[in-house]
């Protein structure tokens, strides 16, 4: 989308007498809960000040909003923005989205995920809303699913590029896959990271290489000191793969520890299955605010994922200096590279992950090498600045970037 000082919204935002309105923009999310509602939550939280009015609208909202609150950022919860596919109550979210949009004015209204994804970029279209941006965390298509529905799905995705001035993609894998089935045209896609506490700092106190820091996690945890102990950090969903991490602590044996920290609507199933796994020891925290802190309590991080975009938890545990296994699935290789910063694994093979996260436990000279190559790979790309500059590069018509980036709009 084009625009120069003729054109009234960019007149609106200029520099200059007519500088008085910061830019309104709207987050849309089915939930603001998991690695994408950390996403959509520090994203806004980035660019809030003087020159943009981020708010956030989502289906249904966890922990995250109260910390939104804490930051100043409204929450608007819409029931109709649902998961699930409901063509009567998708039209109605689409209805209320646009009212909403033209209720508070929003000059950008960004998507995360599919579902939100498709409801709200309708939604801004017919409300005229003048820039759309979407972020694909990754796909609703895969292999695993049905020929029609997998066609179905980028054909869906492919229209809504039609109406996309900027795409967002969480790694490299998904950008280039973006681009490859043509879901939205190539000279709009961009590739972003993820943003997370701490890469721009030093975290010495935090990192698993600290004994205190060890102490206190496992402690925490309300685990042993002295325990092999090997995480994960996720929702409870059918996406991250839950039964794949149980299945491989079982492989490991009694003397490992098993730990997901996430809850979420598998949580149930799978606490049934570990308890009937006589000789594994799996604990099950819930949704937790402090991962960063029990993060250090694992020697390694296993991710069981059946797809991806680049996992928030995964940059935490690299940050922390966990040597990480991970199923090699959309952008994990981004920061994930074979015998270099870590092990990847196919999804859906319980025995080979455990195989990897055993062979990191045995090899500790190997782990330690590969966490250190991980930490230095991830270097301070993954903060709260690139992102700002990211999405003001995104929201805004390239006039007003350095404007926004300076100041100036105020």
């Amino acid at each position: 989308m084009t625009a120069d000082l003729a054109d009234p919204w960019l007149a609106e935002h200029a520099d200059g007498p007519a500088a008085r309105q910061p830019l309104r923009v709207a987050t849309v999310i089915t939930r603001l809960e998991g690695g994408a509602g950390q996403l959509a939550l520090r994203g806004a939280q980035a660019v809030r000040g003087p020159s943009v009015a981020p708010v956030i609208v989502a289906g249904s909202a966890g922990q995250l909003r109260d910390a939104a609150a804490a930051r100043g950022i409204d929450v608007i919860i819409e029931p109709r923005l649902c998961e699930v596919i409901a063509p009567r109550s998708d039209l109605q979210a689409v209805r209320r989205l646009e009212k909403l949009f033209r209720d508070c004015g929003a000059d950008v209204v960004h998507t995360h995920c599919a579902k939100a994804g498709a409801v709200g970029r309708v939604a801004a279209r017919r409300a005229g809303v003048r820039r759309i941006v979407h972020t694909f965390h990754g796909f609703p298509f895969h292999d695993f699913q049905s020929r029609a529905r997998r066609l179905a799905y980028i054909a869906i995705e492919q229209r809504l590029g039609r109406i996309t001035d900027v795409a967002l993609c969480v790694g490299t894998a998904v950008a280039a896959e973006a681009i490859r089935r043509e879901l939205v045209a190539p000279d709009r896609v961009r590739t972003i990271g993820v943003a997370v506490d701490g890469p721009d700092r030093e975290r010495t106190s935090m990192s698993a290489r600290v004994p205190e820091a060890r102490r206190r996690a496992r402690a925490a945890l309300g685990l042993r000191a002295d325990a092999t102990v090997v995480g994960s950090v996720g929702r409870l969903t059918y996406q991250k793969a839950p039964e794949d991490f149980v299945a491989a602590i079982a492989d490991l044996g009694p003397d490992v520890t098993g730990v997901w920290v996430g809850g979420g609507e598998l949580a149930e199933r799978v606490g049934r299955r570990a308890r009937r796994l006589a000789e594994a020891h799996i604990v099950l925290t819930g949704e937790r605010t402090d991962v960063l802190d029990v993060l250090p309590a694992f020697d390694v991080f296993a991710s069981s994922s059946r797809y991806e975009g680049l996992p928030t938890a995964l940059v935490e545990a690299i940050i922390c200096g966990v040597p990480v296994v991970a199923t090699a699935v959309n952008a994990v290789p981004d920061l994930v590279v074979p015998g270099q910063t870590g092990m990847l694994v196919p999804p859906g093979r319980p025995g080979r992950l455990a195989g990897a996260i055993r062979q990191l436990l045995e090899s500790p000279a190997m782990a330690s090498r590969m966490a250190t190559a991980a930490r230095a790979r991830v270097g301070n790309g993954y903060g709260v600045a690139a992102l700002r500059a990211a999405l003001l590069a995104a929201y805004m018509p390239a006039t007003l970037v350095d404007h926004a980036q300076s100041g100036y709009l105020r």
